[in-house]
């Protein structure tokens, strides 16, 4: 990741969120990488749907985040997962 990407990134959600602030995570996974996913979520619930050749899933977590500093380690870390697709 950018580092002049992630502080405008950080900058946006700054603007748009109250820390903390329930955030919403979406991501796109090959399917049978969900599990990668949830791990990062371990005592959050998900929601997960497959796409409609069902090579992807799409996996929903919403987290109550202490700050924009938060949201953007998560990313970094599931960027980690080969595959993954951030929304």
């Amino acid at each position: 990741m950018d580092q002049q990407w992630l502080d405008k990134f950080r900058d946006q959600l700054d603007r748009h969120y109250a820390w903390p602030a329930l955030y919403t995570f979406k991501f796109i996974v090959p399917s049978g990488k969900e599990e990668e996913v949830k791990a990062l979520f371990q005592k959050h619930t998900s929601t997960e749907k497959p796409s409609k050749n069902g090579n992807y899933t799409s996996v929903t977590l919403k987290m109550m985040m202490p700050s924009s500093d938060a949201v953007i380690e998560i990313y970094k870390t599931a960027a980690q997962i080969e595959g993954i697709i951030a929304l």
